[in-house]
């Protein structure tokens, strides 16, 4: 799985107008479709990429590397269109018959579902879904209620489940006015009283699973920690690029003080290979636990969780710290819109505010 010259040129054209226009093209949704971006995890039986999870998690870090926006509606977008590896297989295969099928939502347990006896009754308000405008359903977590009552596991604690919920039952919110990122039109939704069968609900453990492949071994949790952070890190190796060039525009003003221009060479130059380091040891993480997994299907050791979980949190806080420090290099350019640096900037800066690997 590669990204083409041909591709890159169409993503660079399109990228002022997913900007201006606040969520993907049209053309943006076609490339994707043609690509089959949507469904890279998703199983070959039902029409999906099932790329290697190496290569997938690469791919997003170049597709980042271009694109933020793009790259992180992809990624949120994909990462739920994997859950086809944990439903009612009927209803899987019935739903992947659309060749543009796009799941996405929150894993925000904001709401209730009441089980009625035949259905679950659920209502709610949740935040954060990339892609609205483009979904055909809704994915979301809720409290299951008996009754008056929240429903209790055997250590006391709220049974959480998660739902799928067909586009034309949900209400969207149209509030997603950040600074950065605007491209992945993640906005609120809600949803009242919707009765929801039950086979649309689902776990996302591996013990659940109902497609047997290696991918669906790995904790969703660790999935959606690896699959982020490559955002994060193809997004900083632009903004380290773009630092770059800026860097060898002032050595070439006669007025430049070369002494400082070499020291600040030299301190990127240290910079981006601590960053390649940090980079290298999450995806040998990456690349232990898929061996693992691809070897024997058995559950991932839970020290390997803990590193990737430690590492990634780590990264994704130097890097938002890393790109502080560098700004100044950019000079005014990096604070006018239009400019690559400053497209970088600002998805940089609103990517480091979601709370899976925030850090303070």
């Amino acid at each position: 799985m590669f990204l083409s010259e041909k591709n890159i040129q169409t993503i660079k054209d399109l990228q002022a107008d997913g900007i201006k226009q606040k969520q993907l093209t049209k053309e943006h949704l076609e490339l994707i479709y043609t690509e089959n971006w949507f469904n890279m995890w998703v199983p070959k039986n039902l029409n999906g990429l099932e790329v290697d999870f190496l290569d997938g998690l690469y791919f997003i870090k170049d597709l980042a590397y271009e694109d933020g926006g793009l790259a992180w509606t992809v990624t949120l977008c994909a990462g739920a269109n994997m859950f086809a590896g944990f439903l009612d297989p009927e209803l899987a295969t019935q739903i992947w018959q659309n060749p543009k099928i796009c799941l996405g939502g929150s894993g925000a347990a904001s709401g209730k579902a009441k089980w009625d006896g035949e259905n679950y009754e659920i209502s709610g308000f949740w935040k954060y879904a990339t892609g609205a405008p483009h979904l055909n359903y809704f994915t979301l977590n809720a409290e299951i209620w008996e009754g008056e009552k929240a429903k209790l596991d055997d250590n006391g604690e709220k049974i959480i489940r998660s739902f799928l919920v067909p586009k034309d039952q949900v209400l969207v919110h149209y509030d997603w006015d950040t600074f950065g990122l605007e491209c992945t039109a993640s906005h609120s939704f809600s949803i009242d009283r919707i009765k929801v069968p039950q086979n649309f609900s689902f776990e996302l453990k591996p013990e659940t699973k109902t497609v047997f492949s290696p991918l669906f071994e790995i904790p969703f949790m660790c999935f959606a920690e690896l699959t982020l952070a490559m955002n994060y890190i193809g997004m900083f190796d632009r903004f380290c690029d773009l630092i770059h060039r800026k860097l060898f525009q002032k050595a070439g003003n006669p007025n430049a003080n070369e002494e400082e221009i070499g020291d600040t060479f030299m301190f990127l130059d240290q910079l981006i290979s601590e960053h390649k380091e940090r980079t290298n040891l999450l995806t040998d993480l990456a690349l232990d636990i898929w061996e693992q997994v691809k070897a024997s299907e058995a559950k991932v050791e839970d020290n390997l969780l803990s590193k990737v979980a430690e590492k990634a949190r780590d990264h994704v806080k130097w890097i938002r710290l890393k790109t502080a420090e560098l700004l100044p290099i950019g000079g005014i350019s990096a604070a006018q819109k239009e400019e690559q640096l400053n497209i970088v900037l600002r998805n940089l800066l609103t990517a480091s505010q979601h709370s899976l690997l925030n850090r303070y």
